[in-house]
């Protein structure tokens, strides 16, 4: 869910994170830093209160176009009229505009679409001249100050992090937040320079790249691999791109995600209707549903948290359309989707074989063997998020002395973080006791079985996998 002025009293966190909320978005488009230190001091009191492990995210802005101020009582744009837009700051009006990018007037060309506020303005630039852009309209609307521009075909030479994104990271890590989302990736370079200010600053914060340009598209297996985890950003996506082609580009995102073992989340319109009411679209929950089929991680909710009417109404929703979702995949209603057992489904294989190979065996062994429960020993989180992949009916369960490790575990699909104490993750604590509270926590009984891999008394890690029964 995405934190905003509907969200930020105390009785409504409580109330989102008491129905599963697992990660919390900044949005820092929006708001300023001491808005979101007061939401994120509320959200971190109230997990803590109910041990909840509930991740907190920084969206970073990215490298986004923007139209500068505009005079609203001079801002109605109709077909067939002229504007032009211009890099100089002026007071714009729908003859005469600027942005918050200069460059835009010199690298789009004569013929390519400039398309404003989420594509809802179609512009066509018909002459380039000194200093502006002369653009015929073809689908009208109001402007506004602040909307965004996407120019789908043009390539602009923008920086990876604007000046407004190096202060919002200092934020981040100053506030220790679990991940950082990168807008508008275009190259896997884009998440290298990212990488590169947070080593400087010491700080380990994973990277999330948002998936919303052609450019990424065409980059996508080289940028998942050098992101943590990925976000289909469907909004601008389906500006950049024909939107017609948003369905099947989400499909194999979130495969490719699934392959390579990063954690994927579905975003943008969720349950969009639930801005203003009570209840979604059919096609709504129809979407959610299809997300959690296709293999996400996770789906997010933005404006229907931060803006919204029912901000509860809607988490709640979210988690009864996701649950049913999973309770069909688990009992095999789904017979079109490939199992786990598919061959061709060796999460993490070209990337590192030992631990892919550990992830399908604790996969194979739960299902050979009929265990309850795996339970994953975690330093990186790395075989946690693969075996998460394959999407197992068993529980699967995160072993941590790290309470960063148990919120960004919560991020990946089916994994249930459980803080031990640092004797346990030492390897010194008693595997009786182990036992015991995985048994109460997760309702085993006599004679079940459950899975342990890793193991926590190595200085390396070492790729171990044990059987146990219950009582034994």
């Amino acid at each position: 869910m995405t934190v905003g002025p509907s969200c930020r009293s105390r009785a409504v966190v409580e109330r989102i994170i008491e129905h599963g909320v697992d990660v919390v978005r900044f949005n820092l488009s929006h708001g300023d830093h001491q808005q979101h230190n007061e939401a994120l001091r509320t959200v971190r009191e109230v997990a803590g209160r109910r041990g909840a492990f509930v991740a907190t995210m920084a969206d970073l802005c990215g490298p986004k176009v923007r139209t500068g101020v505009v005079n609203p009582n001079h801002a109605a744009l109709t077909p067939g009229s002229t504007c032009v837009i211009v890099p100089e700051p002026v007071v714009g009006t729908a003859e005469r505009f600027s942005t918050n990018y200069p460059g835009l007037v010199a690298e789009v060309e004569v013929g390519h679409r400039v398309l404003i506020d989420d594509g809802q303005i179609h512009l066509r630039v018909l002459e380039k001249r000194a200093g502006e852009l002369a653009c015929a309209c073809e689908a009208g609307g109001t402007l506004g100050s602040g909307k965004g521009i996407n120019v789908p075909d043009s390539n602009l030479s923008l920086p990876a992090l604007s000046e407004k994104d190096h202060d919002d990271l200092g934020w981040a890590i100053e506030n220790g937040l679990d991940y950082v989302a990168l807008s508008f990736v275009r190259k896997p370079e884009d998440l290298e320079q990212l990488r590169s200010r947070l080593r400087e600053a010491r700080a380990d914060i994973p990277i999330i790249a948002k998936m919303e340009t052609p450019q990424a598209i065409g980059a996508l297996d080289a940028i998942i691999a050098s992101a943590d985890a990925v976000l289909v950003a469907r909004g601008d996506l389906g500006v950049e791109m024909d939107v017609w082609r948003i369905p099947m580009l989400q499909k194999r995102i979130v495969h490719q995600c699934r392959r390579m073992g990063k954690p994927a989340i579905i975003a943008t319109q969720m349950l969009q209707s639930m801005v203003d009411h009570r209840t979604p679209t059919r096609a709504e929950v129809t979407d959610v549903a299809n997300s959690v089929l296709d293999g996400a991680d996770a789906v997010m909710l933005s404006a229907e948290t931060a803006v919204g009417s029912y901000p509860v109404e809607a988490v709640r929703m979210l988690g009864l359309i996701t649950g049913e979702a999973e309770a069909s995949r688990v009992d095999g209603a789904d017979e079109s989707r490939p199992g786990f057992l598919d061959e061709r489904m060796r999460v993490g294989h070209a990337v590192d074989k030992t631990t892919a190979a550990v992830a399908r065996s604790a996969a194979l062994v739960a299902h050979d063997v009929g265990a309850r429960l795996i339970a994953v020993w975690c330093q990186s989180g790395r075989t946690a998020r693969w075996i998460s992949k394959y999407q197992l009916p068993q529980i699967l369960v995160g072993l941590s002395a790290s309470d960063v490790m148990c919120r960004r575990l919560a991020l990946s699909y089916g994994v249930e973080p459980m803080a031990v104490s640092p004797e346990f993750a030492a390897g010194t604590g008693p595997v009786d006791e182990l036992q015991r509270r995985l048994a109460e926590r997760h309702g085993l009984e006599k004679g079940d079985i459950f899975i342990v891999v890793g193991d926590p008394t190595a200085r390396k890690r070492r790729s171990t996998l044990s059987i146990h029964v219950v009582g034994d």
